[in-house]
Parts: C-alpha cells; structure tokens; sequence
C-alpha cells in the first residue's frame, strides 16, 4: 500500500483504505517497497502547482449540461508504454457517481438517500495532483589526513591504493537511502615521522618555569614563593606564636607545579613518543539526491486538506537506471513533457561523487469533485483514489438527526 500524498503528524496510525492498482513501466521497476513518490508533498505546493499549471483531465467531463444527462462513457486514465502490468481501464460515468454515493450514505446513520438518487449532477470535475520525482544515488569519497601519536608497532608498506580503488562492496547500502556514511583507513598510508612539536625529544620547555627563557634553553630546579607563608616558610597565630607552613614544610619555596621544576614536560601532540603516524582515512558517503516537482489541476487548489490526507497515489511509471530519460507515454503529450521537465531538474552532483544510478517515478492522485444541485441548493463531494472512497464534508441535505441517536459520535466527514 503506498503512503498518502501529505503526511498526517497528528495522527500515529494511517488511515487504511483499499490497495490500488499499481502500473510500472517494466517489470523490472515493479517493487513491493518504493514508496508513493508524492509522499511529503505540502498544502502549499498542491496550492502552488494549481495556480501555475493546468495538466488535462484524465477523463471529459460525464455531463456537459446539468439539465441533459448523455449516455455513459467509459474514460480510461493514461499508461506508460511498454507496461509491465496493463492497468484496467478505469469507468466513471453518472450511474457509479450515484451508486457510490448511496452506498456512502448507507454507512450513515440517519442520512437519506433521496438527493443522491434525484438531485441533478451538474459538474464533475476533475481535481488531480501530478508528482514527478527523479532521484540520484550517489556515492561520494574524500581523503582526510589523520595524525595520532606513534607508539611503537609493526604496519605494512607498500603503495596506496588510488581512493576509488579501495573496495568497499561489503559496506554498500541499500540503493537509495537517504544517507549512509562510513570511514574505513587507506591501505598501505602509514607513515612515521618526527614530532613538530617537540623534534623528536617527547618533551617541551616549561612555559612556567621558562617563561622569559630563550627558544631552546630550559632552565632546572626553578621554584616559586609559597602563596600560603608568602615566602617565610612559618604561619603567624594571633597568639603570637608560629608554626610551619604545611605546604611548603617550612622551606617558604615551591616546585613548579607543572614540570615538579625539571623544566620539562610531556609534548602534548606526540605524548612523549616524539613519533607521529600519519595515515589517509577514506571517507565514504552514500546519498540520495532528490528533485520533485508537482503539477495540479485548478481545481485542486480548492481541494480541502483533508482529501490529500486520505489520497493515496498510483505510480504511472516507475524507471531505474544509471541515467533515466523521459518516460513515453504513448497516448498522453502532457505526462511525457511532464517527465522530460522533472528529468531537467537533475541534481548537481558533487566533483568528489559518482553517480550509482537513478530512479525516476510519477504518480498521480486522482481526486473528482462532484456537485449536485436541486431547486437551487447544492452539495459537492469528492471520490478519492482509484479505490473510489467518498469524502463528503459540512453540508448533505439529507440528514435527519435531532441529536438522539449516537451517529454523530462515530461519523467522521
């Protein structure tokens, strides 16, 4: 089951509807596990899309006047050629629109049926979302340089290999995840050398001790006054008396607290090693680039939010290969200019990245508003999906509850 158009966070569990039909390109593209290509599409790009484009309906309009009712006409939606699975031609014409809604308004306590039997239709309209999306997996590798303290070992030597040359098939992810980093060191990078920071000696001068000293001299045995006796090795009493100073023990002078007066200390860099190994890390990444783009009929930018919530989108074609080109739809001139302006989004990809492959898929969700009128009031309602649910939200003229009965407590429109 695919994911509906717009993501609900308010609710934990999706609302579950029937399985759609589903039509891929190839056989090679039908899997069980890709997600509806429209998933994450916001309110305000279906809002956006609809002011901008106009996609053709997927059928003609069923009545072309709302006094003259013509005969039905059964109205297929388009397909990709070279289908893997030939999708069933679709039918929508009065006599399903009215037997839909009955059968809607059957599930409602309380709801007549006479409007949906009598009322005249007097448009039907389609509302439609096109979701176009082209992804680009890549796999990017960068070299980064990594010093650490040598402290003794055997490595091998030997010539490092070229970055796209280490092999890391073992650590290859699912095509297609979002992203997926991993580090693994150069074969053969290693190299030993002496530390910058101390020359070799695993030791620096003491800036404490040595403060006003030359580069490269040191001095020993520098002390400091006691801070406790100031120096006078006895701690004064209001007494008068004196006794000796416990820091010091009397001597008023203290070793240097960070080189114990040596002069010397451990080189941080090296930690008294005085060796540095150096070696080349690979870093490796692997991601997916994403570009959508989204196409909507006038009519869905009137489509309240709640209908997305509930659509679920059926892939028209679904490719994938190390460059995808523009589907082919052989009796649609709008799905194959639609394709060709989602493969123009192609994303930049990174100098240090190699394409993997791509994956290109449009969906589309279809969604009709129906209106019906008598006498001059009116009511419309949507049909969602090739599931075909009804949506009705607010106003049904049939409804005959006086606050009685329970139904208003489980009816949710």
């Amino acid at each position: 089951m695919e994911k509906p158009l717009l993501s609900d966070n308010k609710t934990k569990e999706p609302e579950r509807w029937d399985s759609y039909q589903y039509l891929q390109r190839n056989s090679s593209s039908a899997r069980n596990n890709v997600s509806f290509a429209g998933a994450g599409v916001t309110v305000e790009e279906v809002r956006s899309a609809s002011a901008v484009s106009d996609p053709p309906p997927l059928y003609p309009p069923v009545l072309t006047t709302p006094v003259s009712l013509p005969t039905p006409e059964a109205i297929g939606y388009p397909s990709a050629s070279g289908a893997g699975h030939e999708l069933q031609r679709q039918v929508l014409d009065e006599i399903e629109i009215r037997e839909l809604l009955i059968d809607h308004i059957g599930h409602r306590c309380c709801w007549g049926s006479r409007p949906a039997r009598t009322w005249k239709i007097r448009a039907v309209e389609d509302c439609n979302v096109y979701v176009g999306t082209l992804d680009t997996f890549v796999e990017e590798r960068e070299a980064l340089t990594q010093t650490v303290p040598f402290n003794g070992g055997n490595f091998k030597h030997g010539s490092a290999p070229e970055l796209w040359q280490i092999d890391l098939r073992s650590q290859f992810p699912t095509l297609f995840v979002p992203y997926k980093e991993t580090r693994v060191p150069v074969p053969h990078s290693e190299t030993v050398d002496k530390c910058t920071g101390c020359g070799g000696r695993g030791e620096v001068v003491c800036p404490t001790c040595n403060a006003d000293g030359e580069p490269g001299f040191y001095k020993e045995n520098q002390v400091m006054k006691c801070s406790k006796c100031y120096g006078r090795g006895l701690i004064a009493h209001k007494d008068g008396s004196d006794s000796i100073c416990g820091d010091c023990n009397g001597e008023g002078k203290l070793p240097c607290p960070n080189c114990q007066s040596r002069g010397l200390i451990k080189c941080e860099i090296c930690e008294g090693s005085g060796s540095l190994l150096t070696s080349s890390i690979a870093v490796v990444k692997w991601k997916t680039l994403s570009k959508r783009k989204v196409s909507a009929t006038r009519g869905a930018g009137s489509v309240p939010e709640e209908v997305f919530h509930r659509a679920e989108g059926v892939q028209l074609c679904n490719t994938q290969a190390y460059q995808c080109t523009p589907a082919y739809f052989a009796d649609s001139y709008f799905l194959n200019k639609f394709s060709s302006e989602v493969i123009s989004l192609r994303a930049e990809v990174p100098p240090t990245a190699n394409v993997v492959c791509e994956r290109h898929a449009i969906s589309v969700v279809p969604v009709t508003r129906v209106t019906m009128e008598d006498r001059g009031k009116a009511f419309n309602f949507y049909i969602i999906g090739f599931g075909k649910e009804i949506y009705m939200k607010d106003y049904y003229p049939a409804r005959f509850c006086w606050g009685l009965c329970p139904c208003l407590e489980w009816l949710k429109v």
